[in-house]
């Protein structure tokens, strides 16, 4: 599968053992180069060697950061810019990131503002980062106030995704990367939902893996060619991640995870829209059934729709005194809606 932008192209490998070709693919891309492999205290005891070994032909260093959202910081940031000062690094060297979505997007943005930007590959280990933040190029950190509030726009020189990382995942980690393949056929591919339907659960889902990522990278595919910049279609892909940042930001990063709060997400802004009449009859049940099989929440408590809507004010979707929020006409189907402010908080009350 290729990306295909005005400005960059890159390939995304989805193979089964794709780690064991890391080195073959970063001779295609990369010649003389340092490189730096960003990953995390969990994840590069398992790979990282392998990697390295992989890689005789270049000057190989490596950083691990905490795991978790944490580390998805400026002071991480700083902590990787000084790193890679003291490495020598210029901007002709570069950065694999190796892990889940937070090392992804932590790594991406330091190569994208380490001298002005340098060159990465994206190696992600999760089910949420190889179906949905590895790709497209947005990179960012995490400010007090909102979730991904600071990045850049920066698109990999390469990805590569071996659906065997997932062997060695939490269950909880999993089912937050299901979530984002649900997402994916609620707003663009009908068929996708149905075959999460016809599986029996998480790990029939594993099993047939590579072929669900590949359907669920299609559709992140055709919007980020689409709309690079986040301003049009691409847009489609934050179902459920309006509410669902508030949730993590108000929780507190890490108390709950990403995918569980985007899950209770499009259950509620579902919600919320049927009441409404603006999504059909029925599509939140169809949402919380979906969200049910594959054993993530569908509520989230305590409820308090001040404190979301205070978050969702501070949310990068925000323009002016508007929102865009996206909702379905039907399973595969989704449209973008623009409310004031002001507005969000009638979709915020619960019990209407």
């Amino acid at each position: 599968m290729e990306i295909v932008l005005p400005d960059k192209s890159y390939e995304i490998i989805v193979k089964r053992h794709a780690i064991d070709s890391v080195g073959e693919c970063i001779a295609s891309l990369w010649q003389n180069k340092k490189i730096a492999i960003i990953s995390d205290e969990h994840v590069f005891p398992l790979y990282g060697d392998k990697i390295q070994q992989q890689l005789t032909d270049y000057e190989v260093c490596h950083y691990t950061v905490p795991a978790g959202e944490s580390s998805k910081s400026l002071e991480m940031a700083n902590r990787l810019y000084d790193f890679l000062a003291e490495q020598q690094f210029t901007r002709s060297d570069a950065i694999i990131a190796l892990g889940g979505g937070v090392v992804g997007d932590l790594a991406s943005f330091v190569a994208s503002t380490y001298m002005r930007g340098i060159a990465f590959v994206q190696i992600p280990t999760s089910l949420l980062a190889q179906v949905d933040s590895s790709i497209g190029g947005k990179t960012a950190v995490n400010s007090s106030k909102a979730k991904n509030m600071i990045g850049t726009f920066a698109q990999p020189d390469g990805v590569l995704i071996d659906p065997e990382t997932l062997t060695t995942l939490p269950e909880l980690r999993v089912r937050e990367g299901i979530a984002e393949i649900i997402k994916c056929g609620a707003i663009s591919d009908a068929s996708l939902w149905k075959d999460l339907e016809k599986l029996t659960g998480i790990q029939d889902l594993l099993a047939h893996s590579e072929a669900i990522i590949l359907k669920a990278l299609q559709v992140k595919k055709t919007v980020v060619e689409e709309d690079e910049f986040d301003n049009g279609s691409r847009l489609l892909l934050n179902f459920g991640h309006t509410i669902g940042h508030a949730i993590e930001n108000t929780a507190g990063y890490g108390t709950i995870s990403h995918g569980e709060a985007v899950a209770i997400g499009m259950v509620k802004i579902s919600q919320s829209a049927e009441e409404k009449k603006l999504s059909p009859a029925g599509i939140t049940e169809k949402i919380s059934a979906m969200n049910q099989k594959y054993q993530l929440p569908t509520r989230y408590q305590p409820w308090e729709a001040e404190k979301f809507y205070n978050a969702i004010t501070h949310d990068k979707k925000a323009r002016g005194n508007s929102l865009n929020i996206v909702l379905l006409k039907e399973i595969g189907q989704a449209y973008i809606k623009k409310i004031k402010l002001t507005e969000i908080k009638d979709f915020l009350i619960e019990g209407k």
